[in-house]
């Protein structure tokens, strides 16, 4: 079991990955990772220039790097082990750098704001009368800020659908964490089994990972098929941190308006997320399965 304090993740997170990503050189998978993500190959360059590239380049590795969309330059130098742009260059890749920052920054500050509309309306929710139907305030926080992955890339999700779901598990998990790695896979079995049957649930990841390539690697070698907050809007969601624990994976289900189904914590207790699965299977083999979702 992995203890894990989330405002340690928040404060020290991005410091110690970008510590933790001076000291080792970028291997193939990494930078295949790092071109899918958008980054261009004279970012890539400028970044090998400092890190280097692990392992050498052979036929294998050269395709794969092309299939991510290495150019020939870049390829040429992951080669000869020279990664020296010339200034222009250079200068492009540190502006490209400087505008996915300053994009990044934008989308943090229209995630926080969201972020601030949700807890006011989930203060109204939770103070309404209780016979009163409550909107669905979950799919608003998450408006177009989800990503899937497919055909071996991460890509932008729809989520106008998720304004019709009842039932939301919110998965929380990282790429490191072994115990994760272990249960994924079963998530994944049991949501391949459960939503087509049940199409008022859906679940969403909320990535614990240290960069947005421990998540891509995460939900690639699952072959994840539910939604993920993007990486990069997660410090807008730290309303979410009330319904994690001080472990993962932890598995929460909410109704449409926040209120919490089943949770892998009974109060302070770990119960583990397997635990969770055995409840949503108990409950969705009710015949009043989606009656009762319908009036959660």
């Amino acid at each position: 079991m992995h203890r894990l304090g989330f405002v340690l993740l928040v404060l020290f997170g991005a410091a110690l990955s970008s510590a933790f990503c001076r000291a080792l050189p970028l291997t193939a998978k990494e930078v295949g990772l790092m071109l899918r993500s958008g980054y261009s190959s004279e970012t890539v360059q400028q970044e090998l220039s400092v890190r280097h590239f692990a392992g050498d380049c052979d036929t294998a590795t050269e395709k794969t790097l092309k299939d991510a969309g290495a150019t020939p330059a870049l390829i040429d130098a992951i080669k000869s082990g020279s990664y020296q742009s010339s200034p222009a260059e250079a200068q492009a890749a540190r502006e490209q750098l400087a505008l996915q920052t300053e994009r990044h920054a934008l989308e943090a500050e229209r995630s926080r704001k969201n972020d601030t509309l949700y807890q006011s309306q989930l203060a109204r929710a939770r103070n309404a009368p209780a016979k009163i139907e409550q909107p669905p305030f979950l799919a608003p926080f998450f408006k177009d800020d989800l990503v899937t992955w497919k055909n071996g890339s991460l890509v932008r999700f729809d989520d106008e659908p998720l304004g019709k779901k009842k039932l939301i598990a919110l998965y929380f998990s990282a790429h490191w964490c072994a115990p994760c790695r272990v249960f994924t896979p079963k998530l994944v079995e049991f949501y391949n089994r459960i939503a087509p049957q049940h199409p008022e649930f859906e679940i969403v990841l909320v990535s614990y990972d240290k960069s947005p390539f421990g998540m891509e690697t995460s939900m690639r070698d699952a072959q994840v098929p539910w939604p993920a907050i993007n990486f990069a809007k997660l410090p807008g969601k730290e309303a979410l941190k009330k319904y994690a624990g001080e472990s993962i994976p932890c598995l929460v289900v909410l109704d449409a308006s926040g209120k919490v189904i089943f949770d892998t914590y009974e109060g302070k207790t770990y119960r583990g997320p397997e635990k969770v699965l055995t409840d949503l299977d108990a409950f969705f083999a009710k015949p009043s399965a989606a009656a009762v979702a319908a009036t959660r």
